[in-house]
């Protein structure tokens, strides 16, 4: 039995380090077709004019566009805190959740191993509201449930209004791609259909995951709509006014670009995202939309980047800061322990000796009373005597 559960053991992790490699060859595959699209997209570009578009860009779209990065980070946030919602964890309070979430996924996009460095960087927060790493793991399933539901939501919508949006990626028919987006939704909404009827969960007893109930997938599709639709509204902005180019099309070809740039597990999709959205939108105006990605990258990806890795820097200096202090304090506290310790010993010798004085004057008075028992003539005496015979 235990050779057979040996021999089950080595091909189950035989069969995840295949699958790991083959994930690995994917997104190889997936980063070298993207750089090689994208040199091709960007050759013969007038980089003069690019830089040329960005400074006469005007301050209020720069600033309108900011705020749809701030409403797109701000929904982001809820995705934790619907997360805890689920777990049950209501006692986890809202600024926790938005702290995870904001400084987690800027710096894990922004470094490209989502997998690795969300988990670690989430831990390090919840840990001190008592969640342990199977809580957190929890955690960061449910937010992927979230980002998934409103990518597909999304997509399917879009692709439904404008399925030649995404044609020149996935090299299909605008038919077949309105196909897909009726087959995208009708798995959402048969998704939000099952979750309703009854609580689910799934897993074993070490990992069991209490997936969310139809309200709260509904409203993980409506956070999700919200996160996508501002991300893609703000590179819209972006985009100089002679560019024709409609805001489904741009968020077809936005959610495209964003599920490619996951899979090549490049730093903030990097290449792969630009040149999904360069070749997606088309070979026109190549200057246009560049320099709208330029800036676009600045506010969505750099800005919330250098803002999260100093909130997490500063946490950790903190955190820290106050382990250093306890333990500074505790030598402190120790020896203030030993030194009373004397000081009690002296304290109850010198207790002692004058118990011992008290005890030796009450021999002496009544050594004296004795003495003077002793001497004096009367039925005292004679009674003594007799209780002293046999």
């Amino acid at each position: 039995m235990f050779a057979l559960n040996t021999d089950f053991l080595q091909k189950l992790g035989g069969i995840n380090r295949l699958k790991g490699a083959g994930g690995l060859v994917i997104s190889v595959a997936i980063a070298a077709g993207a750089i090689f699209a994208l040199t091709h997209a960007l050759r013969n570009i007038d980089y003069g004019q690019v830089f040329a578009i960005i400074e006469a860009t005007s301050f209020n779209v720069i600033a309108l566009a900011m705020v749809l990065v701030t409403a797109s980070y701000a929904s982001i946030t809820l995705y934790d805190w619907l997360a805890l919602h689920t777990m049950g964890r209501k006692d986890v309070p809202y600024r926790i959740a938005a702290l995870a979430s904001f400084t987690s996924y800027p710096i894990a996009h922004g470094i490209g191993a989502v997998a690795l460095i969300s988990p670690i960087i989430r831990y390090r927060i919840y840990s001190e509201s008592g969640l342990n790493a199977m809580g957190v793991a929890n955690i960061c399933f449910l937010t992927g449930l979230t980002f998934w539901l409103g990518n597909m939501t999304a997509l399917g919508f879009s692709l439904f209004y404008e399925p030649a949006a995404i044609s020149v990626i996935d090299h299909l028919s605008p038919s077949v791609n309105r196909i897909l987006a009726v087959a995208l939704l009708c798995a959402v909404g048969a998704f939000l259909v099952w979750s309703w009827l009854s609580p689910r969960t799934i897993g074993k007893s070490r990992w069991l995951v209490r997936l969310p109930s139809g309200p709260l997938v509904l409203v993980q599709i409506v956070v999700g709509l919200l996160d996508l639709t501002a991300a893609a509204l703000a590179m819209y902005m972006l985009i100089p006014s002679g560019v024709e180019i409609g805001p489904l099309r741009l968020m077809a070809v936005f959610i495209a670009a964003t599920l490619l740039g996951f899979a090549s597990h490049a730093p903030a999709g990097l290449g792969v995202f630009d040149a999904t959205i360069l070749i997606g939108l088309g070979s026109q105006d190549r200057e246009q939309l560049l320099a709208a990605l330029l800036m676009f990258r600045f506010l969505y990806h750099f800005v919330p980047l250098s803002i999260a890795l100093v909130l997490f820097g500063a946490i950790e200096a903190l955190r820290s800061l106050r382990a250093r202090t306890s333990r500074a304090k505790a030598p402190e506290s120790l020896d203030r322990r030993i030194e009373l310790e004397p000081d009690h010993a002296r304290h109850d010798q010198g207790e002692a000796h004058d118990s011992d004085r008290v005890g030796g004057l009450a021999i002496d008075q009544h050594a004296d009373e004795n003495a003077a028992d002793g001497t004096d003539s009367g039925p005292y005496r004679v009674r003594r005597a007799e209780r002293q015979r046999p």
